[in-house]
């Protein structure tokens, strides 16, 4: 008997996006992230890949059309449901970091099991300070030390990691990646990736990943340009 297909981690449909007073940035017939896959999403700077992400991870509303998350319709879902829904199974590395910037490096990177039940109750054994602290070791800010300095205190690469341990924290069904490796240095960006890699296949957990770097696409199961899926007579944003 031939198994069942997998529910798509994201499946978008007919998304369409504008900002308020500007002209139409996204006009997408169809988007799809399979279960456990791991995508690398490329365009140019001002191509709305930043704003994709923000509407297929439920930051962001469209106009009109469908994203569902593992099977769940954000779009059918009110604000504080959907804010729930993407606490609970979604890590977002966000471009900016959005660190708390009065918390220390430890507080900011146990926040998803403090908000979420069900992210605090997949980490192993329970301990989520454990595993924040192995999160931050694997991303090379073991020292103790760092712990409960405030973030602003941080170099712009050490915050940008810190941001990658607080997203992977508690075993997200999907992980969006807007950026993370820009602020990294080559050594950190391969112990970096290495990690993201290895959290990702350990958990089966879905990986979208934007980044200027088209040399990383290699590392992916497969390479998405922002261009091939606009609608074809969309004018180029």
């Amino acid at each position: 008997m031939t198994p069942a297909p997998l529910t798509p981690a994201i499946y978008a449909r007919d998304l369409v996006f504008a900002w308020p007073g500007k002209p139409r940035l996204l006009d997408i017939p169809e988007f799809r992230l399979e279960a456990g896959e791991r995508v690398f999403l490329r365009g140019p700077s001002g191509s709305g890949k930043s704003t994709l992400l923000g509407l297929l991870g439920g930051v962001l509303t469209p106009q009109t059309g469908r994203i569902a998350l593992a099977g769940t319709d954000l779009t059918a879902l009110g604000a504080g449901a959907r804010d729930r829904f993407r606490g609970d199974h979604l890590g977002f590395i966000f471009q900016m970091f959005n660190l708390i910037p009065y918390l220390g490096v430890l507080e900011n990177v146990t926040l998803p099991a403090r908000f979420s039940a069900a992210r605090a109750a997949r980490i192993p054994g329970g301990d989520v300070v454990a595993e924040a602290r192995r999160l931050l070791a694997a991303l090379g800010l073991g020292d103790r030390d760092i712990e409960s300095r405030p973030v602003t205190e941080l170099s712009m690469g050490q915050q940008q990691r810190v941001a990658a341990a607080r997203a992977l924290l508690g075993r997200p069904t999907i992980l969006i990646a807007d950026e993370p490796t820009s602020a990294l240095d080559s050594d950190a960006r391969g112990d970096f990736l290495e990690l993201l890699m290895r959290e990702c296949r350990a958990q089966s957990a879905s990986l979208l990943f934007v980044s200027h770097d088209v040399a990383l696409g290699s590392l992916f199961d497969r390479v998405v340009s922002l261009a091939d899926l606009r609608r074809p007579t969309e004018a180029t944003a």
